[in-house]
């Protein structure tokens, strides 16, 4: 058999996008599923989704095929503190896509619905995190709009998928994804992504609270952060991109996002790919479910500390936590005997049905099946060809990677936003909670140095306590303490 051509020069073999008549894909499903496995960094894929019935998704089409249902919306304020604005601080309503409409559109009161009572200018909606499975459970011809099979995931639609639609000035939180790697479909409006690598992880200030299952939150708004309470925060290096409708950004394994719209409306669609370290990253949510709900479970239940995350819908029992574990651990454990790796990273995806209800844990999407899943690389693997491959990847107009901001010569989006002008105008784009007042001095979970900062759980009745739970569980929650844990279990039960 012929040596395989490498990847660039495969790509370079097909069709020019640019000449008359042939519009197509710049690269096939194969090369672009190559692409996203060895890829190390945030890259956006562009004219790989024009063809793709789900880019008529912009809010009027959606308000018209959902007419009548509602929908959750996050209301969050606009002004710029140096705190960031956690979902446990915002408030909530449910309300109909036309009814957003006509309160982003300045229309009357009277025909916004429960966006009346909140002023424009001071407010912006989210309809985040709706998964198309539930959202469209009527209509599932629906989910044939949306084609990852373009991306080299055959059999991958809307049904693995979810959408955000937000007014300007939307956001989500700084985090990291526990699971799976991301893609994300731009389809009206335009969003700024700020990316952090995994390296950057101790300078973000991690922390589990509020707590949601599969994200770690940053307890600094990188926006405008507090550099007194968050010093190391300056090393972290920002990936910033605007990404614009019909681009397609690739999130990889682990790394930081914090997330904005930035025009009027923005409509979005992402779909989180499956990866073998998945499998350990089960049990390692799974020890950290058990651990903060034991823990919070156990405070004074009159204190206001909002520690679960309104995605969460309960607070789970801990005979519940131990059996989501320990299912957790026997697929990881019946995984390896399968022999479909030899490194010691992963279970099966059964350990993902733990709990019932539209929990955040199912970020990496139940009942995902597509061709050749087995081959979608492990951690350790995707190492070892990274090298190979990463000199491989044909980057430049229909591929380019997401820059540090000190490493940005120029900004590609600024030619590409020129080249969607017309699209844009077709599709009528535009892109927790602290309860006590107090300060005390807290150990930084980080450095060990002790800092002034807002008292995140401790009674105002005992202003002398320095630790309080959730600093406790700042430390005992740090992911690196949890995989230590996840790895130590597992020697345990597999002597």
């Amino acid at each position: 058999m012929a040596e395989e051509a490498p990847l660039a020069a495969r790509a370079a073999l097909a069709p020019d996008p640019s000449v008359p008549g042939e519009h197509v894909k710049p690269f096939t499903p194969e090369q672009a599923r190559e692409i996203v496995m060895s890829l190390q960094n945030p890259a956006v894929f562009c004219d790989m989704a024009f063809d793709w019935p789900a880019l008529r998704w912009n809010a009027t089409y959606l308000a018209e095929l959902l007419a009548g249902k509602k929908i959750r919306f996050r209301m969050g304020t606009k002004g710029v503190g140096t705190a960031p604005l956690f979902e446990t601080e915002c408030s909530y309503l449910e309300a109909t896509l036309e009814e957003f409409l006509a309160w982003n559109g300045g229309q009357p009161s009277c025909s916004c619905g429960p966006f009346s009572g909140y002023d424009l200018c001071k407010y912006w909606a989210y309809a985040d995190y709706k998964y198309i499975a539930k959202v469209f459970e009527d209509k599932p011809d629906n989910f044939q709009d949306i084609r990852w099979s373009d991306f080299g995931f055959p059999g991958r639609n809307g049904r693995e998928s979810t959408l955000w639609i937000g007014s300007a000035g939307a956001s989500t939180p700084c985090h990291l994804d526990s699971y799976g790697c991301n893609l994300v479909l731009q389809v009206q409006g335009r969003k700024r992504w700020h990316l952090y690598q995994p390296e950057d992880f101790s300078f973000l200030y991690p922390t589990r609270i509020p707590y949601e299952e599969s994200s770690v939150f940053s307890r600094v708004n990188v926006i405008n952060p507090n550099l007194k309470s968050f010093p190391q925060f300056k090393k972290a290096q920002a990936h910033v991109v605007t990404l614009l409708p019909g681009q397609v950004l690739f999130v990889p394994r682990h790394w930081w996002h914090y997330v904005e719209s930035i025009d009027p409306i923005t409509v979005s669609i992402n779909s989180w790919i499956e990866l073998d370290t998945d499998h350990e990253a089960r049990i390692e949510e799974a020890i950290t479910r058990t651990l903060i709900c034991a823990i919070k479970s156990a405070e004074n239940p009159s204190a206001s500390d909002c520690w679960l995350n309104p995605t969460e819908i309960e607070v789970t029992s801990h005979e519940t936590n131990l059996q989501y574990l320990n299912r957790a651990v026997f697929g990881y454990l019946e995984h390896q005997k399968s022999g479909i790796i030899e490194h010691k990273d992963p279970a099966t995806p059964h350990t993902e049905e733990k709990l019932s209800g539209p929990c955040k844990r199912r970020k990496v999407q139940m009942n995902a099946e597509f061709q050749d899943s087995k081959s979608v690389p492990c951690e350790p693997h995707r190492k070892m060809i990274k090298k190979e491959k990463l000199e491989q990847i044909p980057f430049g107009q229909s591929l380019f990677q997401v820059l540090p901001q000190s490493l940005e010569t120029a900004d590609p989006t600024t030619a590409a936003e020129s080249d969607c002008k017309d699209f844009l105008n077709e599709k009528g784009g535009h892109l927790r909670k602290l309860h006590c007042e107090g300060k005390t001095a807290v150990m930084n979970s980080i450095s060990g140095a002790f800092v002034e900062q807002k008292d995140t759980g401790c009674s105002a009745s005992s202003p002398q306590t320095v630790i309080c739970t959730n600093d406790l569980l700042d430390c005992v929650l740090n992911p690196q303490v949890i995989s230590l844990m996840a790895h130590l279990l597992l020697e345990r039960v597999s002597v």
